[in-house]
């Protein structure tokens, strides 16, 4: 909390214009293009970063594919994991998150300008249409990030397990999937200080429907589990 009143402190002349801005685009989510949604988006959220001694060192941005239709699998470690991953990613992309962030303030705007799907875990059906209309939208060309641990790790950089069951999408649009890693994702919300954080984001190499095509999707889950726990354990500090 500490650090979103710095963000908001520090960039207090910005803060009533872009609040308008975000709530408008939100209200008004077929006015915009995905990619004019995109850029305000990435705006506001560099000019927080900035405001709230947060930094993001990319690397493998090269990794993401060029042509469209792909899903992003990062590990979940915080509130703050959407918008770092935003902040350098240089395409838009759509998130599945859990029906109970879809209220939070803020989070509930962006997530409406990304068109992002909110999943109830609670119902079968529900969660059933999420996966066909995701795979619908992959198919055309959208970009969805969905995290496969399901919650919130609340462990620092340790990663949980990935369901299987998150993966479905993907293989059902047999798109490529992306492992993500994020180490030190949890610091700028989820620790209460305003200590400047280096927040790192590591776009890993795809796996495309060859190299999956014959796996279960636990076994896929377990893949990209993997892939991710080991560049946290190369490149943490």
């Amino acid at each position: 909390m500490k650090r979103i009143l710095f963000m908001v402190f520090r960039n207090i002349l910005l803060v009533p214009y872009m609040w308008i801005k975000l709530c408008y685009h939100a209200s008004h989510v077929e006015k915009y293009t995905e990619e004019e949604h995109y850029k305000m988006l990435k705006f506001i959220c560099r000019r927080a970063n900035k405001g709230g001694n947060v930094t993001i060192d990319a690397h493998g941005v090269e990794n993401i594919p060029k042509e469209d239709g792909f899903m992003f699998f990062p590990n979940h470690q915080g509130l703050y994991d959407v918008l770092a991953i935003l902040d350098v990613c240089p395409c838009p992309f759509s998130v599945v998150a859990k029906k109970e962030v879809k209220d939070i303030p803020f989070l509930k705007q962006v997530f409406a300008c990304m068109r992002a799907y909110t999943l109830d875990r609670e119902d079968v059906r529900q969660a059933m249409q999420v996966i066909i209309d995701v795979t619908n939208q992959v198919k055309n060309g959208r970009n969805y990030l969905i995290f496969a641990e399901g919650t919130r790790s609340k462990d620092g950089n340790n990663v949980h397990n990935f369901k299987g069951g998150s993966f479905k999408a993907a293989t059902k649009a047999k798109c490529p999937i992306v492992p993500v890693a994020l180490i030190d994702s949890f610091k700028p919300f989820d620790t209460n200080t305003i200590s400047p954080v280096k927040v790192q984001v590591h776009f890993l190499e795809p796996m495309y429907y060859e190299e999956y095509k014959d796996m279960k999707t636990t076994e896929i889950a377990q893949v990209v589990k993997e892939r991710i726990q080991q560049t946290i354990c190369e490149n943490i500090i």
